[in-house]
C-alpha cells in the first residue's frame, strides 16, 4: 500500500518537474513560481475533464483509464528500488499517454477543458506537440 502511494507521489513529482522545465523554456510572462505550482493541478484537472467528456472518442477515455490502472498496479516496467529510473518510468508513461490523449482529443477540446493560464497551455502544447497558432502569435 505504501509503495503504491509513494510511487504515485514520485510520478506526480517527476511529471511536475518536467512541466516546470517546460515552463522555463517557454518563459511565462507571469511569475514562474506561480505557473510551476499551477501546472500539475491544471494537468490533473484537464485529464479528469477529458475523461468525463462523452463527446470525445471512447479511445481517449480508455487510455486515461488504462493510465490510472497502470499507476495503481504494484509493479512497474522498471522496479521502484532502482535509483531515479525506478520512478521515472511512471512519469514517462504519464507524459506519453497524455501526449497521445491530447493529440487524439484535438486542440479545441483540450483548449475548452484547460483550466489554467495561457502560459500553462503553451507548456502543454509544447509537451504534446500541439500547435496553437493563437498562442504562438503572442
Amino acid at each position: 500500500m505504501w509503495d503504491f502511494a509513494i510511487g504515485i507521489a514520485v510520478a506526480l513529482a517527476l511529471t511536475w518537474l518536467a512541466l516546470v522545465g517546460m515552463l522555463i523554456l517557454v518563459r511565462p510572462r507571469g511569475g514562474l513560481l506561480r505557473e510551476a505550482l499551477r501546472i500539475l493541478p491544471d494537468v490533473l484537472r484537464l485529464i479528469r475533464r477529458l475523461a468525463a467528456d462523452d463527446s470525445l472518442p471512447t479511445g481517449v477515455r480508455v487510455r486515461l483509464g488504462l493510465l490510472l490502472a497502470y499507476l495503481a498496479l504494484p509493479f512497474d516496467l522498471i522496479p521502484d528500488f532502482v535509483p531515479v529510473l525506478g520512478y521515472a518510468d511512471d512519469a514517462i508513461i504519464v507524459t506519453a499517454v497524455l501526449r497521445n490523449v491530447v493529440r487524439r482529443a484535438g486542440l479545441e477540446a483540450v483548449r475548452g477543458h484547460w483550466p489554467g493560464s495561457d502560459d500553462g497551455f503553451r507548456v502543454l502544447c509544447r509537451l504534446t506537440g500541439l500547435r496553437d497558432s493563437e498562442l504562438d502569435a503572442q
